[in-house]
C-alpha cells in the first residue's frame, strides 16, 4: 500500500532535551509556593510524596505499561494536605494549581530543550504529502506546551500522549488510536522513534512500517526496524525507500 501518513515520538526523536528531576531547586519551589496556599511541607518530603503518589497511581492502573499523571499527582497532594486555608481558597485558584504545580515542576527541571536539526526543514515538505501525528509517552500538561514553544505543534493531526491514556509504548493502543483518528491502514503509515522497544515493538506489533532514529537518546538493539537513520534529514531517504519499494511491488 502508498504510504499516507508519518507518525512520531517526541522526546528523543523530534527534539532533544534534557530534565533533572533530582533538582532540590523544584521540590524547594514547589514547597514554597505550597505555604502561600496554606499547605506547609519540607522540600524533601515533597520529594517523596511526589514519587510516592507516582508510584501508587501506577499500581493501581491495571495495566501492563502503565503510565502516570503528573497533574493527578498534584491534585492528591493537595486534597491529602489542604488545610482550613486551603480550602477557604476561590474555586478557580483551586481547580488551576494542579496543572501550574506540574507546569512549575518541569520548568524548573528543565535544562535544555531544542529540535534536532534539520526537523523543520523535513516536516516542512513531509506536511505536503503525507499526514503527519504523534504518539508520545509524556505528559500533555508540558508536552503540548513544549511543541507549541519549539513552533512544531501545528504539523501534526492527532498528538496521542500517553499520560491522557494511563498506558503507555509499546502499548499497541496508542498507536492504533493514532491511526483510528487519521483513518488509514497500518500498513499506509510509517512510524519514526528512537526507542527500539517503545517505539519499534510497539509500532511494528500495530502493524506500521517503521524507522529507528539512532540520536543519543536511542534505546535497545534486540528489534528490528525497517529502516535506520542516523540524522533527521535521513527521515525523507528512508520516505523514498519505501515508496520505491511499493513501485517495485507494483510492477510485480
Amino acid at each position: 500500500m502508498k504510504i499516507k501518513a508519518v507518525l512520531f515520538d517526541v522526546n528523543g526523536t523530534l527534539v532533544d532535551i534534557k530534565t533533572d528531576e533530582g533538582m532540590e531547586e523544584i521540590y524547594r519551589g514547589i514547597s514554597h509556593y505550597l505555604s502561600y496556599q496554606g499547605i506547609e511541607i519540607h522540600r524533601w518530603e515533597m520529594r517523596d510524596l511526589y514519587f510516592n503518589i507516582m508510584d501508587r497511581q501506577r499500581k493501581n492502573g491495571g495495566q501492563k505499561f502503565p503510565e502516570f499523571d503528573a497533574v493527578g499527582i498534584f491534585r492528591t497532594i493537595i486534597e491529602e494536605l489542604s488545610t482550613d486555608y486551603t480550602r477557604a481558597l476561590l474555586k478557580e485558584t483551586l481547580e488551576q494549581m494542579p496543572l501550574f504545580l506540574a507546569q512549575l515542576f518541569r520548568g524548573i527541571s528543565l535544562r535544555y530543550l531544542e529540535l534536532y536539526p534539520g526537523v523543520k526543514e523535513v516536516l516542512d515538505e513531509l506536511q505536503t504529502r503525507y499526514r503527519l501525528a504523534i504518539v508520545s509517552d509524556a505528559q500533555s500538561a508540558y508536552a503540548l506546551p513544549e511543541l507549541n514553544s519549539l513552533g512544531i505543534q501545528g504539523y501534526f493531526n492527532p498528538i496521542i500522549i500517553s499520560s491522557d491514556y494511563g498506558y503507555r509504548k509499546p502499548d499497541v493502543r496508542l498507536f492504533t488510536k493514532a491511526l483510528e483518528e487519521i483513518d488509514i491502514n497500518p500498513q499506509e503509515a510509517v512510524f519514526v522513534g528512537n526507542s527500539m522497544y517503545n517505539d519499534i515493538l510497539g509500532a511494528s506489533q500495530a502493524g506500521m512500517k517503521t524507522v529507528f532514529f539512532a540520536s543519543k537518546h536511542g534505546k535497545g538493539k534486540d528489534e528490528k526496524p525497517d529502516y535506520i537513520i542516523y540524522n533527521f534529514i535521513q527521515l525523507l531517504e528512508a520516505l523514498t525507500f519505501f515508496e520505491n519499494q511499493e513501485d517495485l511491488s507494483n510492477r510485480q
